[in-house]
């Protein structure tokens, strides 16, 4: 552009343009406008005027038009034409709750199958997932016991954690089968800042265990033993271990329901030995053992993420971690009564079309 064809300010508009140019505090755009078109009253060409601001030659020419058009008030940014887009909430979260339609061929809704199927945006369904905590991608399990004597396992073994007898010594056991020996196929990466630890995803089974373990109720103790199998022949050894670590006490232990707890040899050494007590958890109802928690415990913090070279190595991994338990631990506390257990441990409406017990 030559400099005949420089654009012609509004009288005092210089100082006002100006001023907007050297604003620190305002907004950018503006700020930019205002130079485009100093620059412009310069008689600085086009392309010229694009470089420097780092803006389209395009652009250049729509802000010198605008200000021809309207002077300083025609930089401002213009309120966009047409209605805001209505978004139907209650509905998106309504269908979001239905099932996806069988020629979908999916079992859940994505955000942006379900985005696709209602004509809006993904980041609208998003949105509104956020706002009303949905989460289809997520899943939970749940299982009814059909032990006919739930109502009384479940008031047996809450009394006993909430109430122990006197002079005795409530112990939670159970077998925690078939870990096994890892061995990672190269070494583990540590820990650094800003990267978490890294282990090949391939690894090297050498062998398993299985690890009988009886929490002591009161104190959270932990005594254990490991074994090559699972059968009545290792519980019964662990059973009599137990007894002897608590001699001349009354014990009384609660398990789970796995047969070799039932066998005959197992009730014929209880029967001569009447002080150790067995307390059976409800079908499906192992959640109510509190070494469960003990296991979940040893299986983050000394197991998943260990490597071990033999059956051996992983054995005294845990045996390291059990004496470290025992020097810190604290017992587990138990706050449910049985009747908000049962309240919740009980369907409200028992299927009629399946009774299946597996």
């Amino acid at each position: 552009m030559s400099v005949a064809a420089r654009l012609v300010l509004r009288p005092g508009d210089d100082s006002v343009l100006s001023s907007l140019v050297r604003s620190a505090a305002g907004p950018a755009g503006p700020a930019r406008r205002a130079r485009i078109v100093l620059l412009a009253a310069e008689g600085v060409p086009n392309a010229e005027i694009a470089r420097q601001v780092g803006a389209s030659r395009q652009t250049v020419v729509s802000w010198r038009a605008r200000y021809e058009a309207g002077g300083v008030p025609a930089l401002d940014d213009r309120t966009r034409s047409g209605r805001p887009v209505e978004v139907d909430e209650a509905g998106l979260v309504v269908a979001t709750l239905t099932a996806p339609p069988e020629e979908l061929g999916v079992t859940h809704w994505s955000a942006r199958l379900l985005a696709t199927q209602l004509g809006v945006s993904f980041a609208t369904v998003a949105r509104v997932w956020r706002k009303w905590k949905l989460q289809p991608w997520r899943v939970e399990t749940f299982k009814f016991s059909t032990d006919p004597e739930l109502d009384a396992k479940v008031r047996d073994i809450v009394g006993l954690y909430l109430n122990p007898p006197d002079n005795a010594v409530v112990l939670c056991v159970d077998e925690k089968s078939q870990i096994q020996a890892l061995d990672r196929t190269a070494p583990v990466l540590p820990i650094r800042p800003g990267l978490p630890e890294r282990a090949t995803s391939d690894y090297v089974r050498n062998g398993t265990t299985t690890l009988f373990a009886a929490l002591e109720v009161a104190t959270g103790k932990i005594t254990d033993a490991c074994f090559d199998r699972h059968r009545h022949t290792e519980f019964l050894r662990f059973l009599q271990q137990v007894a002897k670590a608590h001699p001349r006490r009354q014990l009384y232990v609660v398990l789970d329901n796995y047969g070799t707890h039932k066998h005959r040899k197992v009730r014929a050494w209880l029967e001569r030995n009447p002080r150790i007590h067995l307390h059976f958890t409800p079908t499906s109802g192992s959640w109510l053992n509190m070494v469960e928690i003990f296991f979940g415990i040893i299986t983050r913090q000394a197991i998943r993420r260990g490597t071990f070279g033999s059956v051996k190595d992983l054995i005294a991994a845990i045996e390291t971690f059990i004496d470290a338990w025992n020097e810190r631990c604290e017992p587990f506390v138990w706050t449910k009564t049985a009747d908000e257990i049962l309240a919740k441990a009980k369907p409200r409406h028992r299927p009629t079309t399946s009774n299946t017990r597996h």
